[in-house]
């Protein structure tokens, strides 16, 4: 798809001076791995952001928001990705504006760049008649991604379970699991940003076989807990020799926040993706203690943080006119 990309304006109307089709698709946050569930376990966050697209009469590809690092940081992606879904849609090519609005921040392992790749396939796929269905969508942004862990969640919501093909790493289907509202988590976030592709660079090349077997039993148990909803049973059974050991400790604070949160009554806690979010479950009653506990460690780092206390968002990817 040849495209040009010009500075923001305003909204486009076609030649009949009747307004093109526009849609905002609201795409939730996810955390991914989950713990010892690496590049396999996704849960969605009900944080959002909102990508605004209108169709053009032309190829353009036209930002027409305000934030200034988005025209040098998201451009170049979301050509990227309109170029995949015309490919795998087989609709011809169009232009559109977008915007890009909402609450979850870049390169904190809470799976922003996702949130931009859905929200852009998913009001294209809108303006050209909903070719795609959702698993289709994920294929696509797994394949861009990498990884389908975060790309699961946000599409289709709640605790996810991907599978991927082991020959080439394709997408090829998921298990979802519905988190109930009184299961909350204490999200911090440092202000630290972490790319995906750099803290991939600190895991090693081979594994000892005891510590995979260490860290299959516990995300074979972790999934059991989230399918029978006995949430209480994570006391103590959440560990991973995979990622967290290798990440971890390049987070001041980040695995004395964990311990923190727990200790204050979570019953587990994890890095989010590559970080430099962790995330702790708890129960309603004691999630605030909980954040509380996390942002002190931080802040004894020396470290700025944010703390939220979220919900599981069970429906993903939501798309309506705008």
């Amino acid at each position: 798809m040849a495209t040009a990309f010009s500075e923001p304006g305003e909204a486009s109307v076609s030649q009949s001076n009747q307004p093109l089709p526009a849609y905002r698709v609201r795409v939730p946050a996810s955390t991914s791995n989950c713990g010892p569930g690496f590049d396999t376990l996704g849960l969605a966050f009900d944080l959002y952001n909102e990508v605004t697209l209108q169709k053009l009469g032309n190829s353009e590809i036209r930002y027409v928001g305000k934030d200034q690092r988005v025209q040098g940081r998201e451009v170049a992606m979301v050509s990227e990705v309109a170029e995949k879904f015309f490919a795998a849609a087989g609709v011809d090519s169009f232009g559109f504006t977008f915007d890009i609005e909402g609450e979850v921040p870049a390169a904190r392992g809470l799976g922003s760049s996702v949130t931009v790749r859905a929200g852009i396939i998913g009001g294209l796929n809108a303006i050209a008649g909903f070719p795609l269905d959702k698993h289709e969508i994920a294929r696509i942004i797994t394949a861009l991604e990498g990884h389908p862990d975060n790309a699961v969640a946000a599409v289709f919501g709640g605790f996810c379970v991907a599978r991927t093909d082991p020959k080439n790493g394709r997408f090829v289907d998921l298990v979802k699991i519905d988190v109930p509202d009184d299961l909350l988590f204490a999200v911090v976030s440092p202000d630290l940003e972490i790319k995906t592709d750099d803290s991939r660079k600190t895991l090693p090349e081979e594994l000892a076989f005891s510590e995979v077997v260490k860290s299959l039993n516990s995300l074979a148990y972790l999934v059991s807990v989230f399918a029978k909803g006995e949430y209480e049973k994570l006391r103590g059974a959440v560990t991973d020799f995979i990622h967290q050991p290798y990440r971890l400790p390049q987070l001041p604070g980040a695995e004395a926040a964990i311990a923190a949160g727990v200790a204050a009554g979570a019953y587990a806690g994890w890095l989010s993706g590559s970080g430099s979010t962790v995330v702790c479950v708890a129960p309603a009653e004691s999630a605030v203690a909980v954040g509380a506990a996390m942002e002190a460690v931080f802040a004894e780092s020396n470290v700025r943080s944010h703390s939220q206390i979220l919900r599981c968002d069970n429906e993903g990817l939501h798309v309506g006119k705008a």
